[in-house]
């Protein structure tokens, strides 16, 4: 068994291991919350770890890679067509949320059941709207220390680009620089293989900690909404596959081989943010070009979310079904195209699909009590979320790479295919 697999199997029993203390604490400690409080301290001590990572890493292979690009109209070019995909993708997951929430109408039997959080109640999700003219500003950073700091995955690209691009332009001059960013680029994925290690305790935390204060039973009351729900992202999951295989063909098969390990990571911690630097790694050993692939990826985590966009709008008309408010198609269709723009850059916000919807029932004078309902069974929920995020982007920069013929076959003896993990 090699290091992935292996690492692969610990998170699973770590994930098995987490549900059966998780439940044993709820059921037989006095103070099952105390113990989760406790056990969450590692799962939180993990995800830093994977923030401290994150901003280094993706400075460092972006810049390298659109350094060694050279030019800038093809850094544009792949930026245009990434931008295309993640726009697509967007529609076609909420579209995909809407259509079920209406068809499955899950919200009608919660209002059967009673027991509605009143609608003057405080959901202590904390109400932001988005403008397009804040979104435009939010893009570049005012400072990029500031932006590293907070692990502004969006803003980080931006100056990744001028910075990339105007090594390029400098020519020889900056090649010991992007050398040395090379280095630092290596020795970021070294210790990315150390954070890892981590990864099955932090699972094991993560699980029983939210059995022990919810216990079993929150599965049980919400097992409708919840089996609805995760129907809807493996019909999501088929269509980004199908879609997939049109473009690359049979081996996208390979590459979701190449993303079990990052896709398994992030469905148990419920962060894709936690799957990034896997992820990376599989795109590379699938065949994507780190170049692009560094360039793609973390564009791919602030635009191109699917799972949660298909979250959005599934959890807002559920809310207002379970109100009994009746929302028109022509409002839904407003929703969605609102979503669109709320939803990007959501990336790193805690809870970021919960805020975002809670503007979003804010804005059409739907009851933010509403998310109350949700609340209990949110981390089940994210946990799809996340790793749907690492599927629709690990397809969305394969078929990227396609486009540009940037996607080698690593079975194949190649030049480019090297050890460095920057080619």
């Amino acid at each position: 068994m090699n290091n992935r697999n292996r690492l692969t199997t610990y998170i699973l029993v770590g994930l098995v291991l987490g549900i059966a203390a998780g439940y044993i604490a709820h059921t037989n400690l006095a103070d099952p919350a105390g113990f989760a409080d406790t056990l969450s301290l590692v799962t939180t001590l993990f995800l830093r770890l994977i923030k401290m990572i994150i901003a280094p890493l993706v400075f460092s292979t972006l810049v390298v890679g659109i350094a060694k690009m050279g030019d800038a109209s093809e850094v544009g070019r792949i930026g245009v067509k990434a931008l295309g995909w993640f726009i697509i993708a967007s529609i076609l997951s909420l579209t995909l949320g809407l259509v079920l929430v209406n068809l499955f109408r899950p919200g009608d039997a919660m209002a059967a059941a009673g027991h509605l959080p009143a609608v003057t109640e405080s959901s202590g999700i904390a109400v932001t709207g988005l403008t397009l003219k804040e979104f435009i500003t939010h893009l570049v950073p005012s400072s990029i220390v500031d932006g590293m700091a907070k692990n502004e995955i969006l803003q980080i690209v931006i100056f990744s680009i001028f910075f990339g691009t105007g090594a390029a332009a400098v020519g020889a001059r900056a090649t010991p620089l992007i050398d040395a960013i090379d280095g630092a680029a290596h020795v970021m994925l070294k210790v990315t293989g150390y954070v890892m290690n981590f990864a099955p305790v932090a699972v094991f935390a993560a699980v029983a900690s939210v059995i022990a204060k919810s216990g079993v039973g929150v599965l049980a009351t919400y097992g409708v909404f919840m089996g609805e729900f995760y129907l809807g992202i493996a019909l999501l999951w088929i269509v980004l596959i199908a879609i997939g295989i049109l473009f690359v063909g049979p081996r996208i098969l390979q590459l979701l081989r190449e993303l079990r390990e990052p896709t398994i990571l992030a469905f148990t911690c419920a962060s894709s943010e936690a799957a990034f630097p896997k992820t990376l790694e599989g795109l590379e050993r699938f065949g994507v070009k780190n170049r692009l692939a560094a360039f793609v990826l973390p564009i791919g985590y602030s635009f191109n979310l699917d799972g949660s966009m298909m979250y959005c709008t599934f959890a807002t008309i559920f809310i207002a079904q379970a109100y009994g408010i009746e929302v028109p198609l022509s409002t839904q269709i407003t929703m969605m195209l609102v979503l669109m723009l709320t939803s990007k850059g959501m990336a790193g916000v805690p809870r970021a699909s919960l805020v975002v919807i809670a503007a979003t029932l804010n804005q059409f004078h739907i009851p933010e009590a509403g998310l109350l309902l949700l609340l209990g069974i949110d981390h089940f929920l994210d946990m799809a979320r996340s790793a749907t995020n690492v599927i629709g982007n690990g397809i969305a920069t394969a078929v990227v790479a396609k486009w540009e013929g940037e996607l080698t076959n690593p079975t194949a003896p190649e030049k480019d295919i090297a050890t460095s993990p920057l080619r």
